[in-house]
C-alpha cells in the first residue's frame, strides 16, 4: 500500500514538471522565432518485489513479482518545426523559411564578455551607424563570421542608415544595385548539441559542428512562435485531471491505511 503512494506521488510530480515546461511555452507563445519545448513520460524500472523474513520459506526472501515505481519526465527535447510567417514591411525585420539560424555577436551585459549565439528571431533594427543589430543591441554577423565563429568587429553587418537596400534569399544585401554585405545563416548537424539560452539565443556546445544553411531569408517578415495555444490549454486540463487522480490515489491509499491500523489492528 506504501508502495502505492509513492506511485501516486512520483506521478504528480512528474505532472507538475510537465506544467512548469507548458507555462514556459505558453508565456512565449509571442516570442518571434520561440521553439516549444515538449516533455516524454516513462517509467521508471520495475523492481522485483521480495518478502523477506519468512521462515516457511526456509528463511530466504520469497518472490511476490514486480512492482512499478511510478513514472518520471525522461525528456524535455525542443520542437523545431518552423513557426507562422508574420509580415510587418519593416526593411530590417528578417525570417528563415527552412533551416537555420542567424548568427549573432552578444555581449553579456554583466561581464562585458563576448561570445557567438544563434537565433531563429529576427527582429532586427539598423542604427544610427549603420550596423544591424537585435532588439538587445546585439550585433548580426556576416556569412564569413558565422561561418567561422569569428565575431570580430569587421564581420559585423554594416550598411548606409540614409541609403534604401534591400536583402536577397541568400541574405544578400544590396544598395543602389550593389552587394554590400551578407547576412551569416548557418545550421548544424546534430539539433542535440544546441543549448537554449536566456533571450531567445542558442549556444552551440562543445561537440556540435557548423554546416551551410539550406534555408532562404525573406525581408519584412518575421517567424512567429511555434506554439499552438489551443493544443497547450488542452494539454494543461489533462495535466490538471492527471494530477487530481494522483491527489484521489493518494487520499484512498490514506484511507486504506487509516483501516488497517485503528481498525484491523484492534482484533
Amino acid at each position: 500500500m506504501v508502495k502505492g503512494l509513492y506511485t501516486a506521488y512520483t506521478g504528480m510530480k512528474e505532472e507538475q514538471r510537465r506544467l512548469d515546461v507548458l507555462s514556459n511555452n505558453l508565456a512565449n507563445a509571442s516570442t518571434n522565432g520561440y521553439k516549444k519545448e515538449v516533455t516524454i513520460n516513462q517509467a521508471f524500472d520495475e523492481r522485483l518485489a521480495l518478502r523477506i523474513k519468512d521462515s516457511g520459506n526456509n528463511d530466504m526472501p520469497a518472490r511476490l513479482g514486480g512492482i512499478s515505481m511510478g513514472d518520471d519526465v525522461g525528456e524535455v527535447y525542443t520542437d523545431w518545426s518552423q513557426g507562422s510567417f508574420k509580415v510587418t514591411d519593416v526593411k530590417s525585420n528578417l525570417a528563415v523559411a527552412g533551416d537555420g539560424f542567424f548568427a549573432v555577436s552578444y555581449t553579456n551585459k554583466n561581464t562585458g564578455e563576448t561570445s557567438i549565439k544563434y537565433t531563429r528571431d529576427g527582429e532586427f533594427t539598423v542604427d544610427r551607424n549603420g550596423y544591424l543589430r537585435t532588439t538587445d543591441g546585439d550585433y548580426v554577423l556576416n556569412q564569413f563570421g558565422a561561418m567561422n565563429s569569428n565575431n570580430a568587429a569587421g564581420n559585423y553587418i554594416r550598411i548606409d542608415p540614409n541609403t534604401d537596400y534591400t536583402v536577397g534569399y541568400d541574405g544578400t544585401i544590396y544598395q543602389n544595385n550593389q552587394a554590400v554585405g551578407q547576412i551569416g545563416l548557418v545550421d548544424f548537424t546534430d539539433y542535440n548539441y544546441l543549448s537554449k539560452d536566456g533571450d531567445n539565443y542558442y549556444t552551440l556546445v562543445e561537440g556540435g559542428t557548423l554546416q551551410a544553411a539550406d534555408g532562404s531569408i525573406k525581408q519584412g517578415i518575421l517567424e512567429t512562435s511555434n506554439v499552438n495555444v489551443v493544443d497547450e490549454m488542452v494539454n494543461m486540463i489533462t495535466i490538471q485531471r492527471a494530477y487530481e487522480a494522483g491527489q484521489k490515489m493518494i487520499q484512498t491509499e490514506d484511507s486504506t491505511l487509516d483501516k488497517a491500523v485503528n481498525q484491523v489492528g484492534r482484533v
